[in-house]
């Protein structure tokens, strides 16, 4: 397999939308469209080949390790850690489907982060808001503000939002910062703690048990509260 290098975002986009600056070289090659993208490799390029006799359609693909940014087709396989912060059709450097990806690496952000609702969330990271009307994310119109838990104890969440593992609903009210649900979760990190009062539907963290249940008015959607205890 050769490899090449290139420079990202260097290369002049078809679609109008912005590039990303320039950043390290990075290792790329060509493979058939049937061959499988290999871990943590995306395809930034789809094109017609009569190097490939079985599909006639022909991938360029490139390593994201050490990478920031990448500009991808819609059908790219999306590495671990990184995210979809645009979405753009009509562009001809994807044939079969028109549609380019944005993506970031996330690793190492402690900001918020604006992405698209079809974008995979991150481990460790919550959807605090949705929005409707998005230009940046064609295939839905929908975007959403993420954030990393890293060094939280407490965060305000869209109740469609992952909710990450030591982690627990305390309380749930109406939002309009939700678009999709119109609810937000406050969510608590129990993982130095021994007792919390949760909402029922709460995720119940690996060694917790329930000792008990409680009305509340507190938890939108039920009114049965749980006391979990760490086992």
């Amino acid at each position: 397999m050769t490899v090449v290098l290139m420079f990202l975002g260097v290369m002049t986009g078809t679609t109008g939308h912005a590039q990303a600056s320039p950043q390290q070289a990075t290792a790329s090659t060509t493979i058939c469209s049937n061959t499988p993208v290999p871990a943590g490799w995306v395809i930034t390029h789809s094109t017609p080949s009569r190097n490939c006799p079985a599909t006639r359609v022909e991938y360029s693909i490139s390593d994201s390790n050490g990478q920031t940014y990448f500009d991808v087709c819609s059908f790219s396989p999306i590495p671990a850690g990184w995210a979809v912060t645009g979405s753009y059709s009509g562009s001809i450097k994807c044939a079969g489907s028109g549609v380019d990806y944005t993506i970031k690496n996330t690793a190492g952000l402690t900001t918020t982060l604006s992405v698209c609702s079809f974008s995979p969330i991150p481990t460790g990271w919550v959807v605090t808001g949705s929005y409707s009307g998005s230009r940046n994310c064609a295939g839905s119109g929908v975007d959403y503000t993420i954030k990393n838990t890293a060094g939280q104890t407490r965060v305000w969440t869209c109740s469609f939002s992952p909710i990450p593992a030591a982690w627990v609903v305390t309380a749930a009210g109406s939002s309009t910062s939700c678009a999709g649900s119109g609810v937000e979760y406050t969510l608590e990190n129990v993982t130095n703690q021994t007792y919390a009062l949760v909402c029922s539907y709460s995720p119940i963290p690996t060694g917790w048990i329930v000792t008990a249940s409680s009305s509340t008015t507190s938890c939108v959607g039920t009114t049965r509260a749980f006391s979990l205890r760490k086992a």
